[in-house]
């Protein structure tokens, strides 16, 4: 089940605010918000339910630079990832059963800054992820905001999902509107109590999230 979550953020609920979440590391500060009616929090369960499992950092693995002029995005791949083609998904990287994915929506909206609170949205997310019968457990680690190219508002955050079908997952999630599109970007990693995220993993992993941005106008 690959690319499933991001797709249905609040048609329709009132904004609300949750104090409790807490920044992503290494980048930016602030809180982020998201949706208010346009989103659809299905794109929000695109990426990250399926996409998932170990991944062990292969020796020279290194980071390539990825741009899709025609989507007009760009980010960085680990060199180990190959590109592969999946329904529902604008391009996804696999090596082995982790992904790195994007998909881009037409939304009405022209910026992040139209959108619900930061806690709105990943409340939506978590109930969402808690309503379906493979979940066990879901829960927000970090929300941030960061700027992109040219000012542009760049939304991430990570959240973690214990389920009967890959048990617990780490998830690491980017968003930004441009051009009237929403870009989504999701990265997966198994970080079950036996085998643990390592530091080394998770700094590659967030140097793709913080990488995720708009391509460059040529």
């Amino acid at each position: 089940m690959a690319l499933q979550v991001w797709k249905c953020l609040a048609l329709s609920c009132p904004k609300q605010q949750n104090p409790r979440l807490s920044s992503l590391a290494p980048p930016p500060t602030c809180f982020f918000r998201l949706s208010k009616r346009s989103l659809n929090l299905s794109v929000l369960a695109l990426i990250c339910n399926g996409l998932l499992t170990n991944w062990s950092k292969a020796d020279g693995d290194v980071l390539e630079r990825y741009t899709d002029s025609k989507e007009g995005f760009t980010l960085l791949v680990p060199s180990s990832f190959t590109k592969v083609e999946k329904a529902g998904a604008t391009v996804l990287f696999e090596q082995g059963s982790n992904n790195v994915g994007v998909v881009v929506s037409p939304v009405r909206l022209s910026s992040l800054s139209e959108f619900g609170s930061p806690e709105f949205v990943v409340d939506k997310l978590i109930q969402a992820e808690k309503r379906k019968e493979s979940t066990k457990d879901a829960e927000v680690v970090g929300v941030a905001k960061r700027s992109g190219q040219g000012g542009l508002q760049v939304y991430e955050f990570e959240y973690k999902v214990d389920s009967t079908r890959g048990g617990m997952k780490r998830i690491f999630s980017a968003a930004f509107v441009a051009s009237k599109k929403l870009y989504l970007l999701n990265i997966a990693h198994s970080d079950k109590p036996e085998s643990p995220l390592d530091p080394e993993a998770r700094r590659m992993l967030e140097q793709v999230l913080h990488s995720f941005d708009s391509a460059p106008q040529t």
